[in-house]
């Protein structure tokens, strides 16, 4: 952000910055250890549904609350903002929305059809209580997301399933 600032300024650049909020969606990093929360919770789901395990453990209380957008919002939006929007001033990208991670974890679960129980494990930490970004500037401006959670969330899931697939047929299996 600080280098757009200075490409403006030195260079009259007509750069701007974004900065969205928690995305998750196609292409995603599904790795158990280096995954954020979307993708991290998916795979933990999938594979407790195929393992036939009667729990999964989400860390925390599950009441913090995070704002979701899907991925390719984020790209919908940067390009409408590269079309229409030419000013220094940082924007935030998001849905003006958010759900708590109990509610997160069971919409994840519902698209993977994991019918087992949730555990909260809370001597784990919840971390902020709310991550929720102001996005009326960007709505204002006359953009605002599209894709609604759960059907984020069927494509996130399809999404691993296709890669998961993928991994298989490259190791012969």
């Amino acid at each position: 952000m600080k280098l757009t600032e200075a490409y403006r300024r030195q260079h009259g650049a007509d750069f701007i910055s974004v900065m969205p909020t928690n995305l998750y969606g196609p292409g995603d990093n599904y790795h158990p250890e280096h995954s954020h929360v979307p993708a991290a919770l998916i795979r933990r789901f999938h594979e407790a549904k195929t393992s036939g395990l009667s729990q999964v453990v989400v860390w925390g209380t599950g009441k913090p609350r995070r704002e979701f957008l899907a991925v390719d919002d984020f790209a919908d939006a940067c390009v409408f903002l590269m079309k229409t929007y030419s000013d220094g001033q940082a924007l935030n990208i998001g849905t003006g929305a958010d759900v708590s991670i109990g509610e997160f974890a069971c919409a994840i679960a519902e698209v993977v059809g994991y019918r087992g129980d949730i555990i909260f494990d809370t001597s784990r930490p919840d971390g902020a209580p709310q991550k929720l970004l102001d996005v009326s500037k960007l709505i204002r401006l006359g953009w605002q997301a599209k894709t609604p959670l759960r059907t984020g969330l069927e494509r996130a899931y399809a999404d691993f399933l296709a890669g998961a697939r993928d991994r298989r047929e490259h190791r012969g299996g």
